[in-house]
């Protein structure tokens, strides 16, 4: 589960546990002094059962503080995240995943294939899954970056948003080649009002785990 996830629900169960504790000690506390104001003198309460629900009171307690100091811990956490996420400003990530960003005129994907291809074609398809634009793909083993221009098959600009990328490679017998995408662009922001620090990339928001690479931009 995520830091900023994870330190929500925390505070919540904390707060609760705070006002629940509360309400049952207070009426504890007025059930005690009820009793001792009015116990028989020959027969004094046994201080022996009050005894231990004030040490169970004590335990509920400190378990709570325990909550709130890991609270604290999970904000810290959640700061440090961002803090160093600022150093992804204006480098270019390599996302996991096969989406990227239409921005400012070009989507760039990488993708790596286990094995050569006797063929490759490289699919972009829109949010909807409609395929915008289909290219011919660099079959040699080993990694191939690819830049799409932003175009559809008719020379039609399309708007900016996240494209996927599907690698169709196939081997001298027909057989499909199985091969990892992933997306690259540039991070302009760091978004840290959400649960969890953000990296916008292009227009896309991603979270930092599903960032496996950076590089200088060119």
């Amino acid at each position: 589960m995520a830091i900023g996830a994870v330190a929500a629900a925390a505070a919540s169960q904390t707060t609760q546990a705070q006002k629940s504790l509360s309400g049952n000690f207070d009426t504890f506390l007025r059930l005690l002094t009820t009793q001792l104001q009015n116990q028989d003198p020959l027969e004094p309460l046994d201080s022996t059962k009050f005894t231990e629900q004030l040490v169970s009171y004590s335990q509920v307690e400190q378990q709570i503080n325990t909550n709130k100091n890991l609270e604290t811990l999970l904000a810290l956490s959640k700061s440090a995240a961002g803090a160093n996420a600022v150093g992804y400003l204006g480098k270019t990530a390599l996302t996991t995943g096969s989406l990227s960003s239409l921005d400012d005129g070009a989507a760039t994907w990488r993708y790596a294939l286990p094995s050569d291809a006797a063929s490759v074609q490289l699919v972009v398809t829109d949010a909807a899954g409609r395929v915008v634009r289909s290219l011919p793909g660099e079959g040699t083993v080993g990694t191939h970056e690819v830049t799409w221009d932003g175009r559809n098959a008719a020379g039609t600009e399309m708007p900016e948003g996240a494209y996927r990328l599907t690698v169709i490679a196939k081997a001298a017998d027909n057989s499909e080649i199985a091969s990892v995408i992933f997306g690259l662009g540039l991070v302009k922001e760091i978004d840290m009002s959400t649960a969890e620090p953000l990296a916008l990339i292009g227009n896309r928001a991603v979270k930092l785990d599903e960032i496996v690479g950076l590089k200088n931009a060119t």
